[in-house]
């Protein structure tokens, strides 16, 4: 099985807020308020994007993903509060 290293990004309506998150939270591991990341295979993300994509707005909210092969291949840094505790358990 082949995976990618995820890092997803939403900008949405507040009325549609808990749906992108509860959705996200169910693949990806949250990183920062609308920030999201972790390995996924290539179904998992089409499941993901086919999910988000029939809950957002397309003409008023934005979601962004940022794919690369593994998460070594990504640095990442931090300043200030460290929220959401990187890879844990998944809700």
């Amino acid at each position: 099985m082949i995976s990618i290293f995820v890092i997803l990004v939403y900008d949405t309506a507040v009325e549609r807020n808990p749906k992108v998150l509860k959705t996200c939270r169910k693949y990806l591991h949250w990183t920062q308020r609308s920030v999201f990341q972790g390995e996924l295979s290539t179904a998992q993300y089409r499941a993901l994007m086919a999910t988000l994509n029939t809950t957002i707005d397309p003409e008023y909210d934005s979601i962004v993903t940022y794919t690369a092969r593994s998460p070594d291949m990504i640095e990442s840094n931090t300043l200030g509060v460290t929220l959401g505790g990187g890879p844990g358990d998944i809700l």
